[in-house]
């Protein structure tokens, strides 16, 4: 099978950088996921509390399945959240939840990042599935052009990726405020989510920094640096 070990050295970065998140972010959340708040309350009671203190009661809270597949879907305006989220009263589950319920609160306000991510999405699946069926293409003709073509529609996963992130830290900058605020820990119990929300968001640092490396392969490729010809 035909496979470049330059491409090794694009990815590897990325790909030990987003092993070590994925790491962190579990062994965090399992270390705060042992202990309870005073108050006692779920995830699901937090992001009920969060949501009305914030006015919005027409956001349902909904339990998914899956490990930490926790999100907010702005269509049906709904929180959904994973069992250990949903029915835990941890500092983890906590903090996950209020997060989400932050995504709602933009939603709520117009948040102008949230918006340009959702307009993303469909763009993105397009593109990134395209992407790949171009380069191959390119990559087996040698057509420098094709992986050029590629690139570009591989870019507007890098694009995402980098939207994602101020959208991921507002929403988490939001609990960490509205939480105390609406009574769902105390200031100190805050610290301790904050922490799990920190770790989570370092998995979509990861997640950018693999996207640009792999987009720098495939402009290296293209022979848009390094003196790379495939023609």
């Amino acid at each position: 099978m035909w496979f470049d070990p330059m491409y090794l050295v694009f990815a590897l970065p990325g790909l030990v950088f987003s092993l070590w998140a994925t790491f962190y972010v579990k062994s965090t959340f399992a270390k705060y996921a042992t202990i309870g708040c005073a108050s006692g309350m779920t995830g699901a009671e937090a992001a009920r509390r969060m949501l009305d203190w914030a006015g919005l009661r027409g956001v349902k809270v909904r339990q998914t399945e899956g490990l930490l597949s926790d999100h907010y879907d702005p269509m049906a305006r709904e929180l959904r959240l994973s069992p250990e989220v949903y029915q835990r009263s941890s500092l983890a589950a906590i903090g996950v939840a209020c997060h989400e319920a932050g995504h709602a609160l933009q939603h709520a306000e117009g948040y102008a990042l949230l918006g340009l991510r959702s307009t993303l999405v469909p763009v993105v699946n397009i593109g990134s599935h395209l992407s790949y069926i171009v380069l191959m293409i390119g990559m087996l003709l040698h057509r420098q052009p094709l992986i050029l073509a590629g690139a570009l529609l591989f870019s507007l996963v890098v694009l995402f990726s980098i939207v994602t992130l101020p959208v991921e830290w507002n929403a988490s900058a939001r609990a960490r405020v509205a939480m105390v605020q609406a009574g769902i820990v105390t200031g100190p119990e805050r610290d301790h989510a904050w922490e799990v929300l920190k770790a989570a968001f370092l998995t979509y640092v990861a997640a950018a920094v693999s996207a640009l490396l792999t987009l720098l392969y495939y402009l290296w490729r293209a022979g848009l640096f390094g003196g790379r010809r495939d023609e």
